[in-house]
């Protein structure tokens, strides 16, 4: 029972810490945006409904059981479903964060990108660190039907652009879910920067080199 607590409380610290360092860094601003971690038990630990992530109380955090029914803390947000879903494609998920970050929330509104691949390779660190990112289509916030079309495209990636709301990412651990979701929204930055110039992204021969073998 120890250990238990212990894990759940180095957790809580660590979600309370990304999360204001992506706040900090104007990342994710308001109360927009959420973050999940799950336990070694399963249960799932989650940023709270109308919490801003820049001053998140660890105590308050909303708790899920490993089934997904809100067990304490404060209430959830309504988009628990989406990290629900993400872990549910992705077994290896220890992590996930939602942001609504300014230029992953742009691309997902260009139209004419292919929805099963939004972004092109522009860098190794975006091939290795995200991969492909699918586009789910818009439903309205909380909007459970968001939840299959999540999972259908979680299946083949850890990473997905909601179209008109933003991106939704999972780590095997919250460290590298933030590195993932930091990577998507720089190189969403440098897509948008780079529009109307031709562009010389890595070939598919060169992104296939930087994938681990599975």
């Amino acid at each position: 029972m120890t250990a238990i607590l212990s894990e759940e409380t180095r957790l809580r610290d660590d979600i309370v810490e990304v999360g204001k360092s992506l706040f900090d860094r104007c990342f994710t601003f308001g109360s927009t945006g959420n973050i999940s971690a799950r336990l070694s038990t399963g249960e799932m630990l989650m940023t709270p409904t109308n919490a801003s992530m820049g001053s998140l109380d660890p105590s308050r955090l909303s708790k899920f059981s490993a089934e997904g029914v809100h067990v304490g803390g404060d209430k959830p947000t309504k988009e628990a479903f989406l990290h629900q879903c993400m872990y549910c494609a992705r077994a290896n998920a220890g992590a996930v964060v939602h942001l609504h970050s300014t230029h992953a929330v742009a691309v997902s509104i260009l139209d004419g990108l292919d929805p099963n691949d939004v972004l092109p390779a522009l860098t190794a660190y975006y091939v290795m660190r995200v991969g492909r990112l699918p586009l789910a289509p818009y439903f309205p916030p909380g909007d459970v039907a968001l939840a299959e079309a999540v999972r259908e495209r979680a299946k083949e990636s850890h990473s997905v652009l909601l179209a008109n709301h933003g991106p939704v990412v999972a780590g095997k651990n919250l460290l590298e879910a933030q590195y993932a979701m930091e990577e998507l929204e720089e190189t969403a930055k440098l897509f948008l920067m780079l529009r109307g110039e031709r562009i010389r992204p890595l070939t598919f021969e060169q992104a296939e080199a930087l994938k681990s073998p599975s």
